[in-house]
């Protein structure tokens, strides 16, 4: 495995092929710490804890986006049809399309930093534009997802039913105004949250990148930092060997440590 004809990566079975493995505890939490923290979530705003529903919808966005990232690349052993469900799923709790991320997600990997890339376009346009781009980063990933789907597939199908779920939810929750205001809430804050995507998970994760595989992408380390982001920040790690499931990756991380020294990687530590 190599890196863009640079230096050569450590192979897996060196690495240790214990990275890829999956507890059923370890799979379990993955999957259902997004429901866990949905069902949080609806209990605090029936008892109308307003102010603690921006945090825990922060905590939703993380929960989601470590599930997918399982999923999409299959690292922590579900079936076929399980994880075509949990695409579903798991995007609809963000009011988003999952395949159409899955779809996306996977040409991001094999394509970065190749300009047909969309879901790498925030980290050749910088910060602020990252920002302005927000808003229509999403609906053009769906549109890209969409041309590239087969016609008539269930892919297809389902990246129509997942467009209109939104629409869905945000007519329900202007239906159910008089007797609370919670689900739209919601919506506003899903939403307004997936425009901060390009900025913080492209642009950031992504900026300064070099020619090759292991200068393309960043590591961040820290503990508090790691385990609020349930490993997402360990992203160079994850671009490098994405069939290693993101409970792995802090383990990952450290074995990798000193091939990434020898190669003058900068590691960014926080708190």
């Amino acid at each position: 495995m190599k890196s863009s004809g640079y230096a050569e990566l450590p192979r897996l079975e060196t690495l240790g092929r214990d990275l890829l493995e999956t507890s059923l505890f370890q799979k379990y939490l993955t999957v259902l710490r997004p429901f866990v923290t949905v069902t949080v979530f609806i209990l605090a705003a029936y008892l109308e804890w307003w102010y603690v529903l921006p945090l825990l919808m922060f905590l939703i966005f993380v929960a989601v986006v470590n599930a997918t990232h399982d999923i999409v690349h299959n690292s922590i052993g579900l079936s076929r049809l399980q994880s075509e469900w949990l695409m579903f799923i798991m995007g609809a709790i963000l009011l988003e399309s999952g395949h159409a991320y899955r779809k996306t997600h996977h040409y991001h990997h094999r394509n970065f930093p190749d300009h047909s890339d969309l879901e790498g376009t925030p980290a050749h346009i910088g910060f602020w534009r990252s920002v302005l781009h927000g808003p229509v980063f999403i609906p053009r990933l769906w549109i890209w997802a969409f041309k590239h789907s087969e016609k008539g597939s269930m892919e297809r199908r389902l990246l129509i039913v997942e467009a209109l779920w939104p629409f869905v939810f945000i007519a329900i929750s202007i239906s159910v105004l008089p007797w609370t205001f919670a689900p739209l809430f919601y919506a506003i804050m899903a939403i307004v949250g997936s425009w901060v995507y390009p900025a913080l998970n492209v642009y950031w994760l992504h900026k300064d990148f070099g020619d090759d595989a292991i200068h393309q992408s960043r590591t961040v380390r820290g503990w508090v930092f790691c385990e609020l982001f349930l490993g997402l920040s360990y992203h160079l790690e994850h671009h490098l060997y994405p069939q290693v499931p993101s409970h792995n990756l802090p383990k990952l991380a450290k074995r990798l440590d000193p091939f990434l020294e020898e190669q003058g990687v900068r590691i960014y530590h926080l708190f």
